[in-house]
């Protein structure tokens, strides 16, 4: 049986009319080795039936899955990059393969696809995907969801035997083509193309699309637009603080990379901070800093103001101010929940709450290079001052500028204290995904095409998702 009863096709996009995407087809590829299935993504959208025979091809060779998208779409967009906008932008390594609806919740999920070939947006590109970069998002991808960031999911990825020349890593490189599951793929971008082509009535098209799909409840607002720009900002504060307690740095937060279901997607040249860095940035191009790590809140704030700006065609401007000014109080209420969820405590009252966060960003900063970032919470999970003290860097913690942080933190309540007896916090380490941790898995696959370098560190990852026990997208 080639899908499983759970399987549920729903194709909406296309819906949509040929103002906002092209139809394409995949590049034939040489070869279409399979690297990666993720097989519990797969449960949840009725896909996990599928023999490899079957999965590559329709996720190597791309036949349409039954009762799906037929042909793929290129999505148009346009976008913000480093704060210049390109109108020349759009799907040019990718299309929008499926829609499908998610076991449990019934979301309409998309599979998306990169490196699937030219489109009439891929400019001068090939269209292609190194298989390094490939690896690099399913890593991404497994790290951010084990650590509870809202984030698309690597669905698999498939080596194409092409040899690749590239300007940022030595070639010619493998190639690859990679499916990922995410919530939506309307970007930020989708709406300034709109706007920009001022087209009040294809915005007006969006905003209707976008409520009826990801946010049915506000199908009785009377304002429908700035409805939506509230609650669009409402998860992606969630999304930015949750970037911040995972010590993420995206890299290039530009509006096309934003899309407005509050999900972290396509992962390019990302970072996760060795140690507390507030100017530590991802991208070796990002000369000026634009997207340092603290300048993440910044960069989203001001994508959701070129969001606003779109819709102000279509509705009043004071509103839309108003939603925007609440972007602050709401990324920083979700900045206090979000960085107790990864100390494991229960939250007190607001300023209780800011006051530790407060003495933890100072402590770490403190702490210097001497202090990694994910040991500091796996050191500190649930409260344990006992754990802290007996762990690798208990000389480090009994330092002045621990002292505040461990008297506001002994306050707290653990949230689930059983966690802790999950064997992963016997060890004396956490798992990280550090610049250097990453290169080494490719190493192993650049130099002798050995695949278990990979294969144990996403287990690893998976314990971990496990231990923390954090909810998806919390």
């Amino acid at each position: 049986m080639p899908v499983s009863p759970a399987y549920r096709p729903d194709p909406q996009y296309p819906k949509l009319g040929p103002e906002f995407a092209d139809p394409v087809a995949s590049a034939d590829f040489p070869q279409t080795i399979l690297r990666f299935r993720n097989d519990r993504a797969a449960a949840t959208v009725g896909l996990d039936t599928l023999t490899d025979e079957e999965w590559i091809g329709h996720f190597g060779r791309f036949r349409p899955l039954p009762g799906n998208i037929d042909p793929p779409l290129a999505q148009r967009y346009h976008g913000h990059q480093f704060r210049n906008y390109n109108p020349d932008l759009g799907d040019g390594r990718g299309f929008t393969f499926a829609q499908l609806r998610e076991v449990g919740s019934d979301r309409l999920l998309d599979l998306g696809t990169k490196g699937s070939g030219q489109t009439p947006w891929s400019r001068s590109g090939d269209g292609r995907l190194t298989l390094k970069g490939g690896v690099r998002e399913v890593l991404a991808t497994a790290m951010l969801e084990a650590l509870g960031v809202p984030t698309s999911r690597t669905f698999s990825l498939v080596e194409t035997g092409e040899q690749l020349q590239r300007n940022d890593e030595p070639s010619p490189t493998r190639s690859a083509v990679l499916v990922r599951l995410s919530e939506s793929h309307i970007r930020c971008g989708t709406f300034q193309r709109h706007a920009y082509l001022e087209s009040a009535e294809r915005i007006t098209t969006l905003v209707d699309h976008v409520i009826g799909l990801y946010y049915p409840e506000l199908e009785g607002a009377n304002d429908r637009p700035t409805a939506l720009l509230n609650a669009v900002i409402g998860r992606v504060a969630r999304l930015t603080a949750s970037w911040m307690a995972a010590g993420f740095v995206h890299g290039v937060l530009n509006t096309d990379n934003m899309n407005i279901t509050g999900e972290s997607f396509d992962y390019g040249p990302y970072r996760f901070l060795p140690q507390s860095d507030p100017n530590f940035t991802a991208a070796y191009f990002d000369h000026q800093g634009l997207y340092a790590f603290g300048r993440q809140p910044e960069a989203v704030f001001w994508n959701l103001q070129q969001l606003a700006g779109c819709l102000d065609l279509v509705t009043e401007t004071d509103p839309l101010v108003e939603a925007l000014n609440g972007f602050g109080p709401a990324y920083r209420r979700e900045l206090m929940a979000a960085m107790l969820r990864r100390l494991g405590v229960k939250r007190r009252d607001e300023a209780t709450d800011a006051a530790l966060v407060q003495a933890m960003f100072k402590a770490m900063a403190e702490g210097g290079e001497r202090l990694r970032w994910e040991p500091f919470f796996f050191d500190w999970f649930c409260g344990r001052e006992d754990r802290a003290l007996a762990g690798p860097r208990a000389d480090l913690y009994a330092e002045a500028p621990f002292v505040e942080f461990r008297e506001q933190l002994a306050d707290y309540e653990p949230d689930r204290p059983e966690r802790l007896a999950h064997a992963y916090f016997a060890a004396l380490e956490p798992e990280e995904l550090l610049y250097d941790q990453i290169e080494a898995v490719w190493a192993f696959i650049a130099e002798a095409d050995d695949w278990s370098v990979l294969r144990g560190k996403l287990d690893r990852i998976e314990t971990a998702r496990v231990a923390w026990g954090f909810a998806p997208g919390s």
